[in-house]
């Protein structure tokens, strides 16, 4: 039995829901050719980090309801999530290659960054669908990073699908300093706000 789907392929927000026990099926949204990504997740210039993650979060979970009628899915409702890494006022996204994701650990060592993550879930029919949205917002301050230890961190493979270069869930936990916030927001889905989200549309039994 399924309460909603999850537009997302992060294997970290699938993980954060199995945590609290509620019923969800993946839905996976299309991201590159021939036809394109579904969804458009490239900055607009002059836009906020808060405009971009809501845009996107609420731009996949509405998509989500119009893919369900496109695959014959049973019509749950679709819950999506935009994490997005701020420092200087620049989003730093997933990192392309080693030098990237490197260059990202010189700019955030030794100070401390903004990690927003927004929720939407979307139900109903997919020309007017109903919204509930939540969002969390977490300073993380990483400490003063060797290079070696930047090498070291970037040879593996734990940088290059994560929004800023790192994950705090993995290695990278030895780098933070300070978090204020939400340890699950900066994973990727903030626990507190989505049961919130999912209690007030009515579509899971949490404590």
């Amino acid at each position: 039995m399924t309460d909603f789907y999850l537009a997302s392929r992060s294997p970290r927000r699938r993980d954060l829901l199995r945590q609290i026990g509620v019923r969800f099926e993946p839905l996976v949204l299309r991201l590159a050719q021939p036809r394109g990504p579904d969804i458009d997740e490239t900055p607009h210039e002059g836009e906020s980090a808060a405009a971009f993650a809501a845009r996107v979060a609420t731009a996949k979970a509405s998509f989500g309801l119009q893919v369900l009628g496109m695959r014959h899915l049973a019509l749950h409702p679709v819950l999506a999530a935009d994490t997005v890494v701020t420092v200087d006022g620049e989003i730093l996204g997933k990192p392309a290659d080693r030098a990237e994701a490197a260059a990202f650990l010189r700019r955030l060592a030794g100070r401390t960054h903004e990690v927003r993550t927004f929720v939407a879930l979307a139900r109903g029919p997919a020309a007017r669908p109903e919204l509930f949205t939540a969002e969390s917002v977490s300073a993380v301050r990483i400490g003063a990073l060797s290079e070696q230890q930047i090498e070291r961190y970037c040879a593996g493979g734990e940088p290059y699908d994560k929004a800023g270069g790192y994950a705090i869930q993995g290695m990278a936990a030895t780098f933070i300093e300070h978090l204020e916030g939400s340890f699950s927001g900066v994973m990727g889905l903030p626990l507190f706000e989505t049961a919130q989200l999912l209690r007030q549309a009515g579509i899971a039994e949490l404590p």
